[in-house]
């Protein structure tokens, strides 16, 4: 009868080697969760800083316009070169996140034809569009960005339509929308 109860609870080495596979598996989708919503953080911490992009544009201040959403992985990670370029920065340039999944925002997404996300669209300080930016930007092309706009220089070449385009009016948007596809945010490139 002992014998009967002992084997009971021992586990057969299937049973070891499934509890220590299941073991890995979570710490593992913890380590991912962590950093997942540590990205995610950062992307609130911008988005709740930012100001109203009508109040932005009209304040002197050159403005970015920074168009993302939460599941996006390149969105997050440009969030700490972005924080990290607005902090050196701050007194300088109003940085304004739009998630382009919040229906607020979708007449702006429409106006500048966000067709990918991340998506950077660049002020100057009297509100009028100098040029935008697809994709990833590390922290010393950001840091380029904002001190071109806060100097009111010529963007990097890097950025589409800089201010030598005859593309820099806000109501030349026809124009813009003419020379980009047509695509949702969610279509990355």
């Amino acid at each position: 009868m002992i014998n009967n109860t002992k084997a009971a609870n021992d586990l057969s080495s299937l049973q070891k080697v499934f509890l220590v596979l299941l073991s890995l598996l979570l710490v593992a989708s913890l380590f991912f969760f962590r950093s997942g919503f540590k990205a995610n953080k950062i992307l609130d911490q911008l988005a709740k800083n930012s100001l109203e992009p009508d109040m932005a544009l009209s304040n002197g201040k050159p403005t970015v316009f920074e168009f993302y959403a939460d599941w996006c992985e390149a969105c997050k990670e440009m969030a700490p070169d972005m924080i990290e370029a607005e902090k050196i920065n701050s007194n300088n340039i109003d940085i304004v996140l739009l998630n382009v999944d919040n229906s607020r925002w979708f007449d702006l997404i429409e106006k500048y034809e966000v067709n990918g996300i991340p998506k950077l669209i660049f002020f100057g300080d009297k509100g009028e569009f100098k040029g935008f930016s697809l994709g990833v930007r590390k922290f010393s092309e950001l840091n380029q960005i904002f001190l071109a706009l806060i100097n009111n220089s010529e963007l990097p070449s890097f950025t589409k339509l800089s201010s030598s385009s005859n593309l820099i009016s806000k109501n030349n948007s026809k124009q813009l929308n003419n020379n980009m596809k047509l695509e949702g945010p969610r279509n990355h490139i």
